[in-house]
């Protein structure tokens, strides 16, 4: 039921149901997800664990904030350990890999023609994940992928007001098939650009919407 309720309250602050500094009542959720508290607080420890939530002693729980420095941080991060994930696993990527990455790459052509931006983060986080997955590195990926969660609530929102959503499947499409060429450096190279890149764009966003 933990479980349960973590993927449900993870998928909302995701999609942006439960902005940026939203209390999260164990009360209500309970009676929301038709559970007790107990298995509502396991969700939101798990959740804090991967730094969507925090939980304070007066407050109780929130969904975290990120300024542009929180931000930065994580997007380096994502730059400095991804290739070196890349790197690892793309020479054992199998033909039913390379099969879901490709299903995953027309997902995203279909969320760019139809619109749907609110989607594009769940796919970037799958997308990514699929790529590192025989790195072998347990500790590393399960890191890489909650910096990739916490990213993911904002990766719409940088594409969605810097239509950047066509280059990143440009750029998604040509790391796949550097992979498949095991051509490692150029991948690791563009993937490196690609983090950074999506990084500042996104900074650059949010700055501009702040409040002056």
């Amino acid at each position: 039921m933990a479980a349960a309720a973590a993927q449900d309250i993870r998928r909302r602050i995701l999609e942006g149901e439960f902005p940026e500094g939203t209390q999260l009542r164990q009360d209500a959720l309970s009676s929301d997800l038709g559970v007790s508290r107990s298995p509502i607080r396991e969700a939101l420890v798990q959740l804090e664990s991967e730094g969507l939530v925090k939980i304070t002693p007066h407050r109780g729980a929130v969904v975290a904030s990120f300024s542009p420095a929180d931000i930065e941080e994580l997007f380096s991060l994502r730059e400095l350990l991804e290739p070196r994930l890349l790197r690892l696993s793309a020479p054992k990527l199998t033909n039913a890999d390379y099969a879901r990455i490709d299903r995953i790459l027309a997902e995203f052509r279909e969320v760019f023609a139809s619109g749907r931006i609110g989607a594009s983060g769940e796919l970037n986080t799958e997308l990514h994940a699929m790529l590192y997955q025989h790195a072998a590195q347990p500790r590393t990926i399960a890191f890489v992928k909650s910096l990739l969660r916490n990213s993911e609530r904002y990766t719409h929102m940088q594409l969605a007001f810097t239509g950047a959503l066509s280059r990143a499947q440009s750029e998604h499409k040509t790391i796949v098939a550097l992979c498949r060429r095991n051509d490692l450096d150029s991948a690791c190279r563009l993937l490196s650009d690609h983090v950074r890149n999506a990084g500042k764009s996104l900074i650059g966003c949010i700055l501009e919407k702040s409040p002056r």
